[in-house]
């Protein structure tokens, strides 16, 4: 592939920040679709039918992968069958291991862990399989390292995005990388350069608006961001999550839907306008209680702005 060099990627971030300033509405103006809202449950069973049905109870029409090993088809069969009986997609499986960790043998096995995962998406007929592209950092698998925005890092990277999907070769399933504050893709321009560079029908995109709001700039102007975000990456995109950002002691905080600044009515609308139906999920928050709260506000949101849940 050509190098992808930091400035290149710098000059991108900074058209990007001017793009921000402009009056933009959501990138598909097509038929609007039902929202597929998706999030974590905390019923203990190993029924999928019984994890399907508590999925419906919650409102949820997408959900995460339940816990399976790929060699387990029948239960595998099983999942797929539950799931499409009650209309939820299964929308992602997480493979959330850093590709680049800087010991070798530790590396090629999560390589082997992350080919096993987008096997498993493709099994169980979830939509993508969701990784960051991971860090050079050496204590934290997502943490800050200056090296994250090299051309070694882009490389390597791509390299791994295509070791990955071409060792699966999925038909349906996509590989994506969840953008990330400290590393790459770090919004929708680095992000379309690596579906470039990949190169490959099997990798698409996933949308975590709140991870990529790490400037003033960012958060007072998210609905731009949003708009564009979708507008760069639309085609592409399998799967969303849901969480906001608020300002804290001079640095951007996580926090559920709600709490925050982003504005979900943008955020749906643009979600729900895609040329496919794509799952939002809540992610991160540690109660029933605090997931009650994150669902009823994003279905309010949904509600004020017209769109029906699927």
């Amino acid at each position: 592939m050509p190098p992808v060099s930091r400035r290149s990627f710098l000059q991108s971030s900074a058209l990007l920040a001017g793009n921000l300033l402009l009056p933009s509405g959501p990138a598909f103006a097509g038929l609007q679709k039902a929202l597929r809202l998706g999030g974590p449950i905390f019923l203990k069973s190993d029924d999928p039918d019984a994890l399907a049905r508590e999925h419906r109870r919650l409102q949820y029409s997408s959900a995460y992968v339940p816990p399976v090993e790929l060699k387990d088809t029948a239960k595998i069969n099983a999942i797929r069958k539950a799931f499409a009986d009650q209309n939820i997609l299964i929308a992602e499986v997480g493979a959330w291991v850093n590709m680049l960790d800087e010991d070798a043998e530790k590396r090629r096995k999560n390589l082997t862990y992350v080919i096993e995962r987008l096997a498993l998406a493709e099994a169980v007929g979830a939509l993508t399989c969701v990784n960051i592209a991971g860090s050079y950092n050496p204590k934290h698998w997502d943490g800050p390292d200056a090296r994250n925005l090299t051309t070694d890092y882009v490389d390597a990277t791509v390299e791994n995005c295509r070791n990955v999907i071409d060792a699966v070769k999925p038909k349906r399933a996509k590989f994506s990388l969840e953008m990330m504050g400290w590393s790459l893709p770090d919004g929708p321009e680095s992000y379309l350069k690596f579906i470039k560079a990949v190169d490959r029908p099997a990798f698409g995109a996933h949308i975590d608006i709140a991870n990529i709001i790490n400037s003033p700039s960012r958060y007072y102007n998210n609905t731009a961001l949003i708009n564009e975000t979708f507008r760069i990456l639309g085609r592409w995109i399998a799967s969303s999550h849901a969480k906001d950002v608020y300002g804290k002691d001079g640095h951007f905080a996580e926090t559920m839907p709600g709490r925050g600044g982003i504005d979900y009515g943008a955020y749906l609308r643009n979600v729900t306008a895609l040329p496919r139906e794509v799952p939002l999920l809540l992610e991160h928050l540690r109660t029933p209680e605090e997931y009650d709260e994150a669902r009823q506000f994003v279905i309010n949101q949904a509600t004020k702005a017209k769109i029906q849940l699927a």
